[in-house]
């Protein structure tokens, strides 16, 4: 495995490389939600790639750019024992200019932005779309890897993709849960004992909310008084239904919907997000 950190020097590797590449876009801090991924990517291509950048321009002003935790070697050996062939880890003086309030920007459409973490995040998916489409073009991947935790994020990729005729497949991957059914991100390492008590009750007003949808008397309303209630001891940012094919809101219940949270701990001000979809169909 070659841990690589400059556009020439990937170029150069990329076109010595035989048979399909895989993209796993990460930011690092890398966990079991990344390695199944990877392990799925690892199965599916002849080579696969792992970026890991902590992309600047993603983050708002007051976010978590400067302490997101940051572990090259602990994540080579994750990469390394999975059978990644290449991590791309640039520097961010690599990826963009020193005058970041120049750069040309892939901006999604306000329709699916005005929302969820968008409206509470301004500017944020401007840099994750920007970023994922130079790795795109960078690395000449045929599949790319999302997790589904990222529920927004993975919908505005693959409406890029399709809108700028990407020539690459967008790969969903199911949320991976800790034991105590938390989800998990990187930010779980900032959590208190207190917080990640208080966390637990994102997953369990989700997983209750899918009880009540299948009991097919249960109301929008009910689903939200009763996640409230649950998270009493959180900053609810917002609890949203959407259609999973749109992202446009819904009223009413049907087997399209995906019910997404957003939350912060209050001991560390952690932000949080979860979601489920109501109906599975098996």
């Amino acid at each position: 495995m070659k841990i690589i950190d400059n556009i020439k020097e990937l170029k150069e590797n990329i076109k010595s490389l035989n048979g399909s590449i895989g993209l796993v876009p990460t930011m690092g801090a890398l966990h079991d939600g990344h390695k199944s991924l990877i392990d799925k990517a690892v199965k599916e291509n002849d080579n696969v790639i792992v970026s890991i950048f902590v992309n600047p321009i993603q983050f708002c002003a007051g976010e978590d750019l400067d302490k997101y935790p940051r572990q090259l070697q602990l994540d080579a050996k994750l990469c390394e024992e999975a059978g990644v062939k290449i991590i791309f880890a640039p520097k961010v003086n690599e990826m963009y200019d020193d005058d970041k309030n120049n750069l040309t920007l892939i901006c999604p459409s306000y329709s699916v932005v005005d929302k969820l973490c968008g409206k509470s995040r301004p500017g944020h998916f401007d840099g994750v779309c920007s970023v994922v489409a130079k790795l795109f073009n960078l690395t000449k991947a045929h599949k790319a890897y999302f997790g589904q935790k990222d529920a927004q994020q993975l919908f505005i990729i693959q409406k890029m993709v399709r809108d700028l005729n990407f020539d690459i497949e967008i790969i969903p991957c199911p949320i991976v849960r800790e034991k105590d059914n938390l989800a998990m991100s990187s930010r779980n390492k900032y959590l208190t004992q207190k917080d990640r008590l208080d966390a637990l009750n994102i997953s369990k007003a989700l997983f209750e909310a899918k009880k009540l949808a299948q009991t097919n008397t249960a109301t929008k309303r009910a689903i939200i008084d009763n996640s409230l209630s649950l998270m009493k001891d959180l900053n609810v940012e917002y609890i949203e239904f959407v259609d999973k094919n749109t992202f446009m809101e819904q009223d009413e219940i049907d087997k399209n919907t995906l019910v997404l949270i957003a939350a912060r701990t209050k001991e560390t001000n952690t932000r949080l997000i979860d979601n489920i979809l109501l109906w599975e169909l098996v």
